[in-house]
């Protein structure tokens, strides 16, 4: 069984990642482990994803461990995957700059499993050019994307900077996996 660490980030668009983790449990038979930054359980509770995964749910870097490994350390290594849903331009600069100030860039920073990004951001901060370049720098690394889509935004206005559909999300580290 193939496993993905989910990481959830301060975003409106967190509530998309629990159709994300369905669809890769009920339907990739995949064992799902969440990771989700503190501010992600203002836009979604722990229970919901750990209703969800079957799994418990990691906020803390202090939290106790399950095993005397260190928690990031152990879903580092777990992961055949890694998928950030929705990712912040607050995260995706921190993993850019090799930061690891939480849970979830510390497991990103320790992986070897393959990274899939699914952005969600306004259209200025999504436009800006740290983000941008940041967003290149990225790439340039191997990291891999879900396009953001276009529409209404939560701040009210219109354009670029809605995360991608689950079922896009889904597809995308389906074939990360089946090519890795």
């Amino acid at each position: 069984m193939k496993t993905a660490i989910l990481g959830v980030t301060g975003s409106i668009a967190a509530y998309k990642a629990c159709e994300l983790v369905r669809m890769f449990v009920k339907h990739g038979g995949i064992d799902v482990h969440i990771i989700m930054t503190a501010s992600a359980t203002e836009f979604v509770t722990p229970l919901t994803f750990r209703t969800l995964s079957r799994n418990p749910v990691c906020i803390n870097m202090f939290d106790e461990p399950d095993q005397w490994t260190p928690g990031h350390i152990s879903l580092a290594e777990k992961a055949d995957i890694l998928i950030v849903a929705p990712c912040t331009a607050n995260v995706a600069a921190k993993i850019a700059n090799g930061l690891s100030d939480d849970m979830l860039t510390s497991t990103i920073l320790a992986t070897k499993a393959p990274l899939l990004l699914a952005p969600a951001m306004n259209t200025g901060m999504l436009d800006n050019p740290a983000t941008q370049a940041n967003f290149n720098l990225l790439q340039s690394r191997g990291v891999h994307f879900v396009d953001t889509e276009e529409g209404d935004l939560a701040c009210g206005t219109t354009g670029q900077g809605r995360m991608a559909k689950p079922d896009k999300v889904y597809i995308k580290a389906l074939k990360i996996l089946e090519d890795s």
